[in-house]
């Protein structure tokens, strides 16, 4: 059973909920998916990494302390923003908070 799913698609980590759980289990799935592909060099770290799916905000704080520091840059998808994604998280100088990327 998983109460939260991740998968890295390119440069995109997809999130989405699973079966159905409190955040207090939601956080430790997520958390161990995260270990998982880091584990399995799946997730290794990049300029620039984009978030996209539903999450609370207890996960949005395990996935940023989780990635925040293997990327350059974490931008996560706003679909009211014409379906771009806002840097939230940058230690690279390419990518300012705020930016809108494609």
């Amino acid at each position: 059973m998983t109460t939260y799913r991740i998968d890295l698609e390119g440069n995109i980590l997809k999130i989405g909920f699973g079966d159905p759980a409190q955040n207090d289990r939601i956080v430790q799935d997520a958390s161990t998916r995260l270990d998982e592909l880091v584990q399995s060099g799946t997730l290794v770290g990049g300029t620039l990494l984009k978030v996209n799916g539903p999450g609370s905000l207890p996960v949005a704080f395990v996935i940023a302390h989780k990635v925040g520091h293997l990327y350059g840059a974490i931008a996560v998808f706003d679909p009211k923003l014409g379906g771009k994604y806002v840097v939230c998280i940058t230690h690279n100088p390419d990518y300012k908070l705020g930016d809108l990327v494609d």
